[in-house]
Parts: structure tokens; sequence; C-alpha cells
């Protein structure tokens, strides 16, 4: 068992390295679904519902992930995932028609589910182990990784070809994984000690039955995380048209948008754990929800394009620590089932968003529809506030 702090530090880096590279692979794929849509000649409605494949099967494997870590373990787990996501990365390109992609996304989706859960639970552990909240940074590197891949994504499309760049992307994942993966097998997660008068279950033993009130706590914390990933994923598909199409923005100019957000939530990421620190989680919970409302409201409404540039920024400080400290909660309590809850529930709020907000957008306008992601901001807000009791207990 890992009980010296530089076998934490090392489990730290190892863990963070797979938040980054998860991040790094799946932005790089998403920047090549143009040239994926022009190759297997899918029309628009046929490419939605390949695209789906990826939704499908996170959302499965995230249920099914939590047993996988309590009988092997969330190390093995995470580096397994990483082979696997590495590897259907580059199945994609190989396809030619709309449903042949999307049975490759099932299995790209069931990797990307996998891992997500995986790497949370393991970073959960390792919270409670360093007794300090962390969470933040490890969102943060994902983030970084995202942001990476797109840009190298972006720069490579003129000169690789979707088969050759996707394929790139499988050796550096492996590459990644044979140089991190070692540290997360020959380790065990850390144990921190049990509170007095609680005793540690034998290893190997079932997973203590959960209460109620602690079943309400974990889906609490999933919908604080899911209210958090519906704006992510509404200002991913709609932010930048919003720019263009209400405010008269260059197409250029409207994509600056969602990175004013993705910027502004990776740097609220690397200062979560001080503002955890100096907060607490609930009052970093209630005055990020109350931040981000604040910022959609000014970023959906504003009669100019400055003002909603400030707006989105905003908005992504505000949403940035949410999603990390609702999953690490949730773990906390209930363990690789409670991170796979927190994280089903913010995945389907992410798949929520774009087509809640289209739908939106038809029956009023788009910037009536964005005003969602505010309301669900402070929703967030008020349920991390109404529950802090409980939350303490």
């Amino acid at each position: 068992m890992p009980g010296n702090g530089n076998s934490l530090t090392r489990l730290r880096t190892a863990i963070t390295v797979f938040f980054a590279l998860d991040g790094f692979v799946f932005a790089g794929w998403v920047v090549r679904i143009p040239a994926i849509k022009e190759q297997t000649g899918a029309s628009a409605s046929a490419l939605g519902l390949a695209l789906l494949g990826v939704s499908a099967g996170a959302v499965v494997t995230m249920v099914l992930t939590g047993r996988l870590c309590r009988r092997y373990g969330n190390h093995r787990v995470t580096v397994a995932c990483a082979v696997l996501l590495s590897l259907s990365v580059a199945l994609p390109p190989l396809t030619h028609s709309a449903l042949a992609l999307g049975l490759v996304l099932l299995v790209f989706g069931a990797a990307y589910g996998g891992i997500n859960v995986a790497f949370n639970s393991a970073a959960v552990d390792l919270v409670a182990a360093m007794r300090r909240p962390i969470m933040p940074s490890f969102h943060a590197a994902f983030s970084l990784g995202g942001m990476i891949g797109a840009g190298l994504g972006a720069l490579v499309a003129g000169s690789l070809s979707p088969t050759r760049h996707l394929l790139l992307l499988t050796v550096v994942g492996l590459l990644v994984t044979a140089m991190a993966g070692p540290t997360l097998l020959r380790q065990k997660p850390p144990e921190p000690p049990e509170p007095p008068g609680r005793e540690r279950p034998a290893e190997g033993a079932a997973p203590r039955r959960l209460d109620g009130r602690t079943r309400g706590l974990v889906l609490v914390f999933g919908l604080i995380a899911g209210c958090t990933a519906y704006g992510e994923g509404a200002l991913a598909d709609w932010g930048a048209l919003h720019l263009e199409e209400d405010l008269g923005a260059s197409p250029g100019a409207a994509a600056i948008g969602y990175s004013c957000f993705a910027l502004a939530m990776t740097v609220g990421r690397l200062t979560g754990t001080t503002l955890l620190e100096r907060l607490g989680r609930t009052r970093t919970v209630v005055a990020g929800g109350a931040t981000a409302a604040a910022g959609m409201l000014l970023g959906s409404l504003a009669p100019a394009l400055w003002m909603a540039l400030l707006g989105y920024a905003v908005t992504g400080i505000g949403l940035a620590n949410l999603f990390p400290v609702a999953v690490e909660r949730a773990g906390a309590l209930a363990g690789p089932s409670g991170v796979a809850t927190a994280s089903t529930l913010g995945y389907g709020g992410m798949l929520l968003g774009p087509p809640a907000i289209g739908f939106m957008a038809d029956w009023f306008s788009l910037p009536a529809a964005l005003t969602s992601v505010a309301i669900l901001a402070a929703v967030a807000a008020a349920i991390g506030f109404a529950t802090r009791g409980a939350a303490a207990r």
C-alpha cells in the first residue's frame, strides 16, 4: 500500500497523465469528424445517428465500470481502458458507411466512458489519502489535453489524412500508457484511515450496502454534474453560432467564443484546489453556480460581441469546479459506483444540452435558449446550498 509522500506523488502524476491523454485523444477525434463525414458519404442526419454510438457506448459502460473497478481495481481498469481507447480511435477512418462508423464508435465510446469512471475513481481514492481537495487539478489536465489535441489536430488537418492522424494518436496513446501504466499497476490504491468506530471491510468483500439517504446524496451530486455538463455541451455546439448569427461576428471571431470559455474553465480548474481549501466544497459550488449563471446571462443576452465573450469566460470560470467536486463527493460516499452514477448523469447532461438548445431555439430564439444554461447553473448552486448540512454529515 502506498503510504509515503513520494508514492502518492507518483500516483498523482500517473493519474494526471491519463486525464490529459483522455482529453487529447478525444479532441483529436472530434476535429476530424468533418473529414470522416465526407469519407463515409453520410448525410447530416446519418452522421448524427452514428455519433450517438459514442454516447451509447459511454453511458452503458459507465454503469458497468463501477462493478469492474470493485472487482479488478481502479488502476487496472484505467490502464485497460486507456489501451482500448488508444486502439479504437484509429478505427473511424477505416469505415466507409454511417452504419460501420456507428459500430466502431460504440467501441470508442465504451473505452471513453470506462476510463472516465476508472480514473475518476482512482482520483477519489487519492484525494482521500492526501486529504487535500486536488480533484480540480485532474480535470484541468483533461481540459489542457483537449486544448492541445484540438490545436494539433487543426494544425495537421491540412497535411495528414484522418487515417494517419488518428493512427498517430493510437501510437501516442499506447506510448503514454506504457510509460504511466506501470505506476498504476504496481501500486494498490491508497487507503486512508477509517473514521473511529468504522471497520474496514476485508479485501474482496462485498461492498457496503448504501442506505437511502446516501444513495439520494449521490443522485444529488450527479444532478449538479449534469447541470454543469449541460452548459459545457451547449456552449461547445451553439456558442459560436450565437455569436455569428445573433451578433454578426465573423467565423474567426465566433470561434474565439468557445476558446474563451474553455481557457477560462482550464484556469478555474488549475486554481480549484486553492479555492476549495479557502472556501470549502459547498461555498465553491454555490459561488461557482451563481457566477456561471450571471456569466451566461451576459453571454446570451449581451448586445455586443466583447460583452458576450466576457460572459462566456465568466461562465467557464463559474462552471470549472462544479463537475470535479460533484464526482469527488459522489465517489467519497459510494466508491466507484458513486463515480459511475455521477459521471453518467453528468454525461447525460452534456448529451441533453445541444438538442435541448436546438428545440428551444426553434420555439423561441437562440439567445433565449442559451439562458437555460444560466438557469441550470443557478439550480446547481441552489442544490449545493440546500444540501450543505447533509453533505457535510
